[in-house]
């Protein structure tokens, strides 16, 4: 993958608000008031190189199997 095509997305469907994303990863998602992942008022977020192994550590970790690592 090169720099800019690999991004970070959130199954709305499937979350649950847990926040192992938002600890896993915080540099790319914070909380909103009500617990669930905030990644800047979108679906997904570009994930920089420096934190592809913190996101796919997110990705394994949701409870909810939330969180999905795409390209593009």
């Amino acid at each position: 993958m090169s720099p800019v095509d690999a991004t970070l997305a959130v199954d709305w469907r499937r979350c649950t608000g847990h926040g192992v994303c938002a600890a896993a990863v915080p540099e790319l998602v914070s909380r909103d008031r009500w617990g669930f992942p905030d990644l800047g008022g979108a679906d997904r977020a570009p994930v920089p190189p420096e934190l592809r192994a913190a996101a796919r550590w997110a990705v394994a970790s949701c409870p909810a199997a939330a969180l999905a690592l795409r390209r593009g």
